[in-house]
């Protein structure tokens, strides 16, 4: 049976084969050799540890596998070792910043007083806090975005998902009145469900239809915007705003809403200048539930797996097809979330004014966070401060458009480096498998011997 070459995502095919077809002569580079449906591996194999960080990649000849290199930058897979996992980072930044400084100076700027202005503007009070409620719209959108990656699953509609969910739990937070904190919860619920929802749309289309994922949320996308712009009307849902030209949602009730963290902040003696989201706490209890799911539960192993193979994940006993709409609908519930700390803490109306575009931002998040909750929540600040301090180079004679450049040279190098670095690892693992192999030694516990 032909199948998509290594490398090359199969979009225009269900992704669960027919059962018939689950058997061992059809174990792809990807599939643990012999596996049996009952989950348990077949004479000579032996089932791979998923829920270990770095031991993701199921053996291949005693080694670990060479993942086709999109799936290995989607699912965020990058090198094993202590060593590597610091270095490589530190690298690929060291790289991006040589990278962008030339490109400063190619503009007819000075780097080092240009970044000097970015560092100084940036960590002024005001700034700190701008970042950080920017950061935690980012951080909810990449979480979501991550959450397909994990699975080689291409959400690009998280946009129109986090749009669509904002507006009508707008619409439902302005109709309803609740105490708090069930008008909260209210609107919170609301959000992930309209998201989850729309965002199964395309796992359904994919499992029963073949439709590509990248392509279904792009059109979901377009139809998203398209139901907004019908519905945020004065003669529907929406209402125009007195002496503006502003069509916005009824405002949430204060009972509805949620307050800022600056009163607790204050009574641990951190005065801000001006007001931080009350849902930081949300995101960041999303990101530890999105790393236990994913490392600690048996639908975080299904999840893997599924991505890895799909065969594999047929002699394992796992439902792949579920999985694909499991995995959409998990993560457009994630980003029915991203509105949330500006819609209930700053704004209380969805307007023509909503924060737009951050779904396509957590994409470039998520990757430049290897989809770890840690990781993308330094990408997060790291953006957000860029966002923050583009402004201020126009102080310097510099284009503030230079930010999307550096972002754009801060996540290819990253992805690059890993890359590079995991290939890297997997040559030198293989190769000492080999020579294991070929003189009938275990140089690793000889080497641990030695040591002892």
């Amino acid at each position: 049976m032909t199948g998509p070459k290594d490398g090359e995502p199969n979009d225009g095919e269900p992704n669960d084969a027919d059962p018939k077809d689950a058997g061992p002569s059809d174990a792809g580079p990807n599939d643990p050799s012999g596996a049996e449906p009952d989950g348990k591996a077949g004479a000579g194999a032996s089932k791979p540890d998923l829920t270990k960080s770095g031991s993701e990649d199921p053996p291949e000849g005693g080694g670990p596998e060479a993942v086709p290199a999109w799936k290995a930058i989607l699912r965020g897979l990058g090198p094993t070792g202590l060593g590597l996992k610091i270095g490589a980072p530190v690298l690929a930044l060291l790289i991006s910043l040589l990278i962008t400084m030339v490109l400063l100076r190619v503009t007819g700027a000075d780097p080092f007083s240009s970044i000097q202005a970015m560092i100084e503007y940036g960590t002024t009070d005001n700034s700190i806090v701008d970042i950080v409620n920017r950061a935690t719209r980012y951080y909810l959108s990449a979480v979501a975005v991550a959450i397909g990656f994990r699975m080689a699953l291409l959400n690009i509609g998280v946009d129109g998902q986090y749009r669509l969910a904002a507006f009508l739990a707008a619409v439902l937070g302005g109709a309803v009145t609740l105490p708090a904190p069930f008008g909260q919860l209210l609107v919170i619920v609301a959000a992930m469900a309209v998201g989850g929802l729309w965002a199964a749309i395309a796992g359904v289309l994919k499992v029963t239809r073949g439709v590509s994922e990248v392509l279904s949320t792009i059109m979901l996308n377009a139809i998203a915007t398209g139901l907004i712009a019908y519905l945020l009307h004065d003669d529907r849902l929406a209402e125009v705003r007195p002496g503006s030209n502003n069509i916005a949602t009824p405002q949430i009730p204060e009972s509805g809403r949620v307050g800022p963290l600056n009163g607790l902040l204050s009574s641990i003696g951190l005065d801000l200048p001006s007001e931080m989201y009350g849902l930081l706490p949300m995101a960041i209890l999303v990101g530890i539930v999105f790393w236990i799911v994913i490392n600690r539960t048996r639908f975080g192993f299904d999840l893997k797996v599924s991505g890895l193979s799909q065969s594999a994940a047929r002699a394992s006993g796992v439902n792949a097809r579920r999985m694909i709409v499991y995995t959409m609908l998990a993560s457009g519930m994630v980003a029915g979330l991203i509105g949330m700390p500006e819609l209930l803490g700053a704004s209380y109306e969805y307007s023509l004014n909503f924060p737009a575009g951050l779904g396509f931002t957590g994409i470039t998040i998520a990757l430049l966070g290897r989809n770890h909750p840690a990781g993308i929540a330094l990408a997060a600040l790291l953006f957000a401060f860029l966002d923050q301090t583009s402004d201020v180079l126009q102080a310097v004679d510099v284009p503030k458009e230079i930010v999307s450049v550096m972002q754009g040279v801060v996540v290819l190098t990253v992805v690059i480096v890993y890359e590079l670095v995991r290939r890297w690892e997997i040559a030198v693992q293989q190769r000492a498998v080999a020579t294991e192999l070929a003189t009938g030694h275990d140089l690793a516990r000889e080497s641990t011997g030695s040591r002892s």
